[in-house]
């Protein structure tokens, strides 16, 4: 007995001090995390984006906001040391391999942060590899729950799927559509979880779903596809894809003679898509540089465009155009999330800036944004209630931007 009892004793000893120490469930892990610290005065943020493969469109509007953030706070004073934000940018090329290995890089070059990525596969591909190196990261428009959820390192500037879903199922739900068509990519988590959204949504609101179709990557002839969603007679189809595959799945519709009404979500928010094949496209998106609500908004917007229109190549990146994208105002908003948590470190008592240091600070992160507060819940997702629907119209073909339908707030769903 007395063995036992002595035992008993030095295991709680053991227990007390490993509490003490920082041990146990999430504490005991996240105390073991190092971090990346800054040498010198040069503050590195990663830039973790698509600029090649069927997200590359997208992903370089992003990385147009982040250069145009970086452009205008290119330093940032904390404790008496003025610090030069320097961006290090890799493609991810669209690719969830190609992502661990662009995750990587980063982490080698010592980037204290990271924003983005387009894209959500690839944002929750590379998630661990920021989360064991201590880094954290902020998506700008990567919208699927996975990216965050258990990961204390992610964050976001946008709204989540399960709102744009339910978002695009009421707008079809009030424009009297009772029957929809759903078509998604297979293994994509963006496509997939979107589409599953919508189509639970649509159904609690009386609405059927009459085909349910898939296509895999780098699919490029629908017409089997669409023959067969013809023959179910849809009132509108969802179709959350990539700027690619909208390129190439628009014509095909007309080309199939289908006159169901077209439902999108964010991705398809890119001058690209603009032609007579999208005219009368629906879809989801964050901002709308119309909007004159927001007065941060209005000053980015006409900044912005002068950014673009500096360089003939800005305008290239941009689809052609210098129309503001959402998600390029989301770069923006994602690379500010990142410079508020820096200048908050300002009167700490830290010795080196450290990019566990900055996810501390992140999480208390508040400011008014371009696309309008942005603050993190307890996931690390950004509160906003908000969601803006374009369309495309005849007068679209020529200005090359979208037409703004109206505002959907959470509160009315």
């Amino acid at each position: 007995m007395k063995k036992i009892s002595l035992l008993l004793v030095l295991v709680m000893v053991f227990s007390l001090f490993a509490v003490g120490c920082g041990g146990g469930d999430n504490g005991g892990q996240e105390s073991d995390i190092a971090g990346i610290s800054v040498e010198g005065t040069t503050i590195k943020i990663g830039v973790f984006e698509p600029t090649t493969g069927e997200n590359g469109g997208g992903g370089m509007q992003e990385v147009l906001g982040a250069r145009y953030a970086n452009q205008l706070h290119p330093t940032v004073d904390i404790n008496g040391t003025t610090y030069d934000i320097v961006l290090e940018e890799v493609d991810n090329q669209s690719d969830k391999a190609a992502a661990v290995t662009a995750a990587q890089q980063l982490i080698s070059k010592g980037v204290v942060a990271v924003i983005g990525s387009y894209g959500s596969g690839v944002s929750i591909a590379a998630g661990s590899t920021f989360e064991e190196a201590g880094v954290p990261a902020v998506g700008c428009s990567c919208t699927n729950p996975q990216v965050t959820l258990g990961n204390d390192f992610y964050f976001r500037a946008c709204f989540l799927d399960p709102f744009q879903g339910t978002v695009m199922a009421n707008y079809a739900h009030t424009e009297g559509y009772q029957t929809a068509a759903v078509i998604s990519q297979n293994g994509d988590d963006y496509s997939t979880g979107l589409a599953t959204y919508f189509k639970n949504a649509f159904t609690d609101l009386g609405g059927e779903v009459v085909a349910d179709v898939t296509y895999q990557t780098n699919e490029s002839d629908f017409n089997a596809l669409l023959t067969s969603i013809k023959a179910a007679k849809p009132d509108c189809i969802f179709c959350p894809s990539s700027i690619n595959t909208a390129t190439l799945i628009l014509p095909q519709m007309a080309q199939n003679g289908i006159t169901a009404q077209i439902l999108a979500g964010d991705t398809w928010e890119n001058a690209a898509i603009i032609s007579k094949d999208a005219v009368g496209v629906a879809l989801s998106t964050f901002f709308d540089e119309t909007d004159e609500s927001n007065p941060v908004a209005a000053e980015f917007v006409n900044g912005f465009k002068e950014y673009l229109n500096s360089n003939p190549q800005n305008i290239t990146w941009n689809a052609g155009t210098d129309t503001v994208a959402a998600v390029s105002a989301l770069g923006y908003d994602a690379y500010m999330a990142v410079y508020n948590a820096l200048a908050a470190l300002d009167g700490t008592d830290i010795e080196t800036v450290n990019s566990v240091a900055i996810r501390d600070t992140l999480k208390d992160v508040s400011f008014d944004g371009v696309t309008g507060t942005i603050a993190f819940d307890e996931n690390g997702d950004a509160i906003k209630t908000t969601a803006y629907i374009k369309t495309v119209t005849e007068e679209s073909l020529a200005s090359k931007s979208f037409k703004f339908v109206r505002t959907q707030e959470v509160e009315d769903l």
